[in-house]
């Protein structure tokens, strides 16, 4: 994952291997309101309808409907930090973060309800292999998380539609829901994983589901859509993000390593980035144009599908973690500044 979210995800984890509690724990806590927020470190938006929805640090939910030109907190029950956000419709809307949390909002993200949370893991798991007469590690897992406690965070999460969706995070946490979320289904079982690496990105399109993670890891929902299996990958290093489109895989991660694949993962050809820095984030607008974000500010766009990049000069580079392309033909971002906002040039909206 990149280093905001290895940073804070280490600290979390120290905090639960040395016994050390929160005097008020986060998931109890409401997230408090600040003027600030929209100021304050956030990690990713997404479009909600016309709305936009971004997600950050102690639990700050924002939305703007103005195309981000001014921005409103929401209603969160929880100051965990929220990595990802995904819309389904204008109204229906998940969330996730640290401490194993899953939001859910009906109503264009303006309050959110708690459907999950990490002190439920481990005794979901419990439950689900030990009613399996051979689920051997998958119980031992599942012992394990239930006794160190919520201190695992979910990192990313893709939805196909208002019933049907996963979760994923750290230490291959995955878990599948049917029914909007109501009740969530472990899937550590059915993940080609046995190193048991962080998932730090999940995203697809039509029936084609894509997972990437650490030291190089992809993963492939098969035809049954009951495993996600190993691909050959071409990278040893993390990957953070996926794009997934019709005809195109592309996965990117650390010191600028992108790589594309037309075959659904059969292949794969390394993308020339000129990056060294870490790319965080990728967007693609409604005319196909493809961008990847680093996480120092550079901004690269493609227009072949992303078989090649060019660098855009957006004005002052700022760290970026999460973006979008609004319908306006302007780029959202968000980072440890918050939200900013760059129109593109003229000819790259075509």
């Amino acid at each position: 994952m990149f280093p905001f979210k290895s940073i804070a995800l280490g600290l979390a984890l120290a905090a639960g291997s040395c016994g050390a509690a929160p005097l008020v724990d986060v998931l109890d806590l409401p997230a408090a309101r600040s003027e600030l927020a929209s100021r304050s470190p956030l990690l990713d938006l997404a479009q909600a309808g016309p709305r936009l929805v971004a997600v950050g640090q102690r639990g700050h939910i924002l939305y703007s409907d103005d195309q981000g030109a001014s921005w409103t907190q929401a209603s969160v029950p929880v100051s965990s930090d929220l990595n990802a956000v995904q819309f389904v419709s204008a109204s229906e809307g998940w969330a996730v973060g640290h401490d194993g949390v899953v939001l859910h909002s009906r109503d264009g993200g303006a309050s959110w309800e708690k459907q999950l949370d990490g002190r439920q893991l481990g005794r979901l798991m419990l439950d689900f292999y030990g009613a399996q007469p051979e689920a051997g590690q998958w119980l031992e897992e599942a012992k394990r998380i239930e006794a160190e406690g919520a201190d695992k965070p979910f990192l990313d999460l893709w939805f196909s539609d208002a019933q049907n969706g996963f979760v994923v995070g750290a230490f291959n946490l995955i878990f599948r829901t049917r029914d909007g979320g109501r009740t969530w289904e472990p899937w550590a079982d059915r993940t080609d994983n046995p190193s048991a690496y962080h998932l730090n990105a999940i995203a697809g399109h039509g029936k084609q589901l894509f997972i990437a993670g650490e030291q190089g890891l992809l993963l492939r929902l098969d035809d049954s859509g009951e495993r996600f299996q190993a691909l050959t990958s071409p990278y040893q290093g993390s990957f953070f993000g996926l794009s997934v489109q019709p005809g195109l895989v592309l996965a990117h991660g650390l010191r600028g390593n992108a790589y594309r694949s037309t075959d659904e993962g059969a292949s794969w050809t390394q993308v020339k980035t000129g990056l060294n820095s870490s790319i965080t984030a990728s967007a693609r607008d409604t005319h196909g144009q493809v961008y990847l974000f680093g996480l120092t500010g550079q901004v690269l766009a493609s227009s072949d599908n992303g078989a090649s990049f060019q660098a855009l000069e957006l004005g002052q580079p700022v760290p970026v973690y999460g973006a979008l392309a609004a319908t306006d033909g302007s780029l959202l971002l968000v980072g440890p500044r918050g939200v900013s906002q760059r129109p593109l040039p003229t000819g790259k909206q075509e």
